[in-house]
């Protein structure tokens, strides 16, 4: 059994296997971490969670129920290091998660929500933000971050998928926060 353990938390359409959480996955199993990907299964679509904010509301406890079901046999006091890698929906039920049951994670934030810095303390998390995501205001990212310590990148143009028009300064954005996940690893 491995000393380190990396949970990843998906966004609503933004699964395992897309470009910042697969390679993370990779990053995080060749550093020797135990990995575990959490999965969702919610009521409404991703867009129409989107664009109520009770439906909003309801699919976030009842992600979070799911995934304190999905790790409620894990004991974490087993590991010397925890890192949570969320996106999205998924940051906020990492920051959650690691709060209610005071782990002390390391959080890997991709693209956040306004809902995950009600949950994250001073300090504990990196975050990676595109400043054209339609889901998080950017001026609001930047004074949170500030306000808990965070460290943080802004990715000049990029989406809620820190991604741009161009596929090349994609690949170019995608290895350079790979490096940065690296080096949190």
């Amino acid at each position: 059994m491995s000393n380190k353990i990396a949970v990843v938390f998906p966004g609503v359409g933004y699964h395992t296997d897309k470009p910042l959480l697969y390679y993370s996955k990779k990053l995080a199993h060749a550093r020797g971490y135990e990995i575990i990907e959490i999965k969702y299964d919610l009521p409404e679509a991703g867009v129409v969670i989107k664009a109520d904010e009770e439906k909003r509301m309801q699919a976030f406890d009842t992600a979070f129920e799911q995934v304190t079901k999905q790790l409620e046999d894990i004991d974490f006091t087993n590991y010397e290091k925890i890192v949570f890698i969320g996106k999205s929906i998924g940051t906020a039920l990492a920051a959650r998660y690691n709060m209610s049951y005071e782990l002390d994670a390391d959080l890997i934030i991709f693209t956040p929500i306004e809902t995950t810095f009600a949950f994250v303390s001073p300090c504990e998390g990196f975050v990676f933000h595109g400043d054209a995501d339609p889901l998080c205001d950017t001026d609001m990212c930047i004074n949170l971050c500030d306000e808990l310590s965070l460290t943080y990148v802004v990715i000049p143009g990029a989406n809620h998928s820190l991604e741009t028009e161009d596929v090349l300064t994609n690949i170019e954005i995608l290895g350079k926060v790979m490096g940065m996940v690296d080096k949190l690893l």
